[in-house]
Order: structure tokens, then sequence, then C-alpha cells
């Protein structure tokens, strides 16, 4: 069951949303073990058999977090002893089920030895519900928790709209939201900003990502078969798959949003326009901002920040983005992808440095050519990691790279050279090939390409909307004459969110699963 579903959209939510309410009303105990429930029920979906481990799981790092941040439970140095054995057995288990296969293969192919793969299937989430709960340990060794109840705990770690894919959620962000009584009435606003959430991230999903996600797909699987891809078909996987994974992870991060708001439950943004980042370090406060801000305190800063100077800075940068890399999933890909952006952050602070010691570069830096320069190299830079974090194998990525600068050739489909005179003048000019290949799926492909960059430059995202007030048309005709179309509780929005709606759920016959939920 996935969030994109019939089954979830039609049955699953509103029965958990009228049962949590409707036993709000008789006790806070009953309506938040409700939710426990139809949380686990919720995982379970996926497959029961790990519904004990996850259990296990939530109750051990309970019992650890509740011991470590209590007063005069343990001796200082004992103490640490407890956390570290704590994070060792919660990293134990995320590598013996997403790493056991990666370390058998490459022990295999570095001493010749042949010890054959284990058939292990990964647990859904793990990689989610670990990182939280180390944080929780870390923050109760800390002593920056309090008591909670088992039943507030569970729901922390279990509660089924960030379950799944994130946003990777605080204990002091959710469980003082737990014990809230207002929780138990029904807030209008909520629900209205919830749905509306919701329906955004649910067309992002189940239009715009599957929707693109052919042309990326093919280009891939054509990329790890060994075919040499010519250089608009390179970029056309390239770019495809840099939207198909933004409106994919992020539409997931809306309905998850979306649909906590519906029991009163605000859970964290995650994403804000990343593809209208000017430098790395701004797409990353932009992209997977829980993510983000994990790395950041409970890895980055632990290694010493920048706090020792420019060089144990910059490693430690590479340290902590080769973790996020290899977070990701089990393949040297992620990790050369998460390398790439230690790379980029690297070079992104030293060129900041060198702008703040100069006067002119700083008056430059506001102009809109810089900025213009900026974005590009930027973006460029994102789709470039984004191929090896998509491949396969690095021969996949390095045909995809190879055939964007140009090395495959260049080549145009003749069905539509032959309909643009300027082409026809050009491919005769510069002795342009083209192939007999059609012109549809080329043509179709650029489209999508070119409707989601405007898309997610030009448009607000869902949270910018929902922020946004109605101003008076007096006000607005001072704007040029334009009058910005905001969101409001009114009947023009419930139209519009209808007809999203509506095709949204027309798409669901091609609706596969969030790409977040194989990490």
């Amino acid at each position: 069951m996935i969030f994109s579903s019939y089954e979830f959209i039609f049955l699953f939510l509103p029965v958990s949303l009228f049962g949590f309410f409707f036993l709000s009303r008789i006790s806070h105990v009953f309506a938040v073990g409700w939710l426990v429930f139809c949380s686990m029920f919720f995982y379970g979906w996926w497959d029961i058999r790990y519904v004990p481990l996850f259990v296990g799981s939530v109750l051990f790092n309970y019992v650890l977090g509740t011991a470590l941040g209590r007063e005069g439970g343990f001796k200082p140095r004992q103490k640490k002893h407890v956390l570290t054995a704590g994070i060792a057995a919660n990293l134990l288990l995320l590598i013996f089920f997403k790493y056991t296969n990666f370390l058998i293969e490459n022990v295999d192919d570095l001493f010749s030895t042949n010890i054959g793969f284990i058939y292990i299937t990964l647990p859904l989430a793990i990689s989610f519900f670990t990182f939280q709960q180390i944080a929780y340990l870390v923050d109760a060794y800390q002593g920056k928790t309090r008591e909670y109840s088992l039943l507030h705990y569970s729901l922390f770690v279990s509660f089924f709209p960030q379950l799944i894919a994130g946003p990777i959620v605080h204990h002091k962000e959710m469980l003082p939201q737990f014990g809230l009584g207002i929780n138990k009435n029904i807030r209008r606003h909520n629900i209205v900003k919830g749905m509306t959430v919701f329906i955004i991230g649910f067309f992002k999903k189940a239009v715009i990502a599957d929707g693109i996600a052919p042309y990326s797909n093919d280009m891939f699987a054509a990329a790890q078969s060994g075919i040499s891809l010519s250089f608009f078909d390179a970029w056309s996987g390239a770019l495809a798959y840099t939207f198909q994974l933004y409106f994919d992870f992020s539409g997931y991060a809306d309905m998850a949003i979306g649909s906590a708001l519906l029991f009163n439950i605000r859970l964290p943004i995650n994403f804000n326009s990343p593809y209208k980042a000017l430098s790395i370090s701004d797409f990353w406060r932009r992209w997977h901002i829980t993510l983000s801000r994990f790395l950041k305190d409970y890895i980055y800063i632990p290694l010493g920040g920048n706090r020792r100077g420019h060089t144990r800075r910059y490693t430690n940068m590479m340290a902590t983005m080769l973790i996020g890399g290899i977070w990701h999933g089990a393949g040297w890909t992620f990790l050369l992808w998460g390398l790439l952006h230690g790379i980029y952050l690297a070079i992104n602070h030293s060129w900041d440095a060198v702008v703040k010691r100069s006067a002119w570069l700083m008056t430059v830096r506001g102009l809109p050519l810089y900025k213009s320069v900026a974005w590009m190299i930027t973006f460029l830079s994102v789709v470039v990691g984004w191929v090896y974090f998509r491949s396969e194998s690095f021969s996949a990525a390095n045909t995809i790279l190879s055939g964007m600068i140009g090395l495959n050739g260049i080549d145009l489909p003749q069905g539509i050279v032959s309909k643009i005179p300027v082409l026809q003048a050009l491919v005769l000019k510069f002795n342009i090939p083209t192939t007999s290949g059609t012109a549809v799926h080329f043509s179709l492909s650029y489209i999508w390409i070119g409707t989601c960059l405007l898309i997610a430059l030009l448009l607000p995202n869902s949270h910018e909307v929902t922020r946004l007030k109605w101003i008076n048309k007096e006000n607005a005709r001072s704007n040029r004459g334009f009058v910005p179309v905001y969101w409001a509780v009114n009947r023009r929005w419930a139209v519009t969110l209808g007809v999203i709606a509506a095709l949204s759920t027309l798409a669901l016959t091609r609706a596969g699963e969030f790409l977040y939920f194989q990490f």
C-alpha cells in the first residue's frame, strides 16, 4: 500500500482518520493506540514478516533511551559505553540487512573467494527508522529528552505518514505533539491545508514523476545493457531522471506532510524548491532537508565541523557526504555520488571564502548574470551526480556521461529534422547525422523535461502556496496589473484541487512505488 494507491486514499486513510477522532473523544490513550495500530498495519501490509523486527527495534531503543535519559542511572563512562553499544546495535542491524551482500560481493572480488549471495529481503524503511532512533539515543545521552511513554515513543517511530521514506523527524518535533489535547478536535484549517498539500504531492507523483519515468528508465536501461547513447538521448535520460526523482520524492514528502496534518500533526518540511539553488550548499539546504540536518548534527559536527581548520573541515565534509551516499544504497555508485557532493561542497565553500575577500566579487555576486551562471553550474553538477546515483554500474553511468559530452556522436531523428527548416539547414551545414527512429518519443521526452523545468523554477512549491495570503485587487494593480491567484479556503481553490485530484486519480493506472522506498 503506497500513498498513491486506491487502498490508501479511499480506505486506509479515511478509516484511520475517523477512528482517531472518534477515539479521541473517549480517551487520548485509545486514540494514540489506534494510530500505533494503524501504523503497524500499514508497515505490515508490505511484509508482515518484518513487523516483529520493527517492534523489537522500537522496544530496544525505547528502553535504552529511557535508561540513558534518567538522571543518576549510569556513571559518565558507563553511559558512554551504553550509548556506543546502542548505536552499534542499530547500525549492525542496518548493515546486516542492507549491506551484507554488497560486502560479500566485494570480499569475493578482492580475495577470489566464492562465498555467494545470501537471500535477504530488505526491511522497508530500515534506513529511516534506524537514523531516527540513533538521533533519539544521542539526545537522551546528552540530556535533551524527557520521560515519554512507550505508547508515545512507538507512535513517534511508527507514525505511518513519515514511516517509510521520511521526513526523518526529531523527537522534540514530534513527541510533544502526541501529548497535546488539541489533537483530539477536528481542526478545519488543518484538514483543508492538509488535503491541499496532499493533493499537490499526489499530482507530483502520479502525473509528473510517473509520467516522465519511462523516458528516464529507457535510457538508463539501454546504458546498462551496453548500448551507446548519443548526445540528445543521454541528456534526455539524465534530465528525465533529475525531474522524476525530485517530483517523486517531494511528492511523497507532500503527501506525508498533508496526511499528518489531517491528524493535527505537523511534520517538518523536507523540500524547498532545490532546483532553484544557486550553490551546492544552498541545494543541500533545500533537498531532503531532514537528512541534511541529521548528517550535520550527528555526523559533521561530532567529527569537528569547521572548528579545526580548513583541511579538517573539508575532510569532515567528505566523510559526512560519503556516509550520506552509502546510506542511500549498497553500491559503489552511491559512494561515488556522496564523494562527488563532498567535493562539490569543498569547492563551494572555498569559492565563498574567495568571494568574501573581494569587494568586486561581492558586488558582482548580486548581478543577474552571476546568479544565472551560478544556477547553471549548480544544476549541471547535480545532474551529473544523479547519473551515478541512478546507474546500476559505473559502466552504465560512464555511458550516459560520455554521451552527454558528445563522445558517442550527435544525431537527431529524421522525423523532426524534416519538419523544421532551421534544423535542416543546421544538419546540412555541420553534417549532423540523423536517425530513422521515431520523433514522437524524442519530442515527448523534451516536452516533459521542459515542462518540469518550468514548474520547478517558476512555480511556488506546496508550502509556499499554502503560506501565501490573498491580496486585494487595488494592491495587485501596482504589480503590472496582475492579480496573483494564491491559495485560500474558497470555492475557486476547491474546484482547482478537485480537478488536480481527479487527474491524479486517473493516472493511478500507471503509478509505481516511490523511488526512495528502496533506500
